[in-house]
C-alpha cells in the first residue's frame, strides 16, 4: 500500500487575500483558527474522504506556495530515506498542536517542499 497525500497547505504573505481567492474560486469553507496565529482550516466540501487543508501566513522568506503532506508511518525513517535520495531537511520533526501528530518538511532534489506527517 502506498503513502497517501493527507493534507495540503497554502502559505502566503497575504493569507486573508489568498483565503478569499480560494473561497471565491472553489467555494471552499475556510475558517480561521484564533489559536493558530492566522492559520485557517479548509473544508473543500468534497466529503469525508477528501484531502484536508489549511491556509496560513508565511513563516520565513521564500516559503510561500502550495505544499502537500504525505502520511507516513515512521517519520524519522522517512526523513532519513528522503535524505539518502537527495532531499534536504527544511523543518525537522515537530509536534503539531492539538494532538494532530508530528510533521517534518523536506525539499526534494528540485527544491520542492514536501511535508511528511505521522
Amino acid at each position: 500500500m502506498g503513502q497517501p497525500v493527507a493534507y495540503f497547505e497554502i502559505t502566503s504573505t497575504s493569507p486573508e487575500k489568498i483565503r478569499d481567492f480560494y473561497s471565491s474560486l472553489f467555494g471552499w469553507a475556510i475558517e480561521p483558527d484564533p489559536t493558530m496565529e492566522g492559520y485557517a482550516m479548509v473544508d473543500t466540501g468534497a466529503g469525508p474522504d477528501a484531502v484536508a487543508g489549511g491556509i496560513g501566513p508565511s513563516q520565513a522568506p521564500g516559503d510561500t506556495g502550495v505544499k502537500i503532506y504525505v502520511r507516513v508511518d515512521d517519520l524519522e525513517g522517512q526523513l532519513a530515506r528522503a535524505g539518502e535520495l537527495g532531499a534536504d531537511t527544511l523543518a525537522p520533526p515537530m509536534e503539531l498542536p492539538g494532538g494532530y501528530g508530528r510533521i517534518a518538511v523536506v525539499a526534494d532534489p528540485d527544491g520542492n517542499p514536501v511535508g511528511l506527517w505521522a
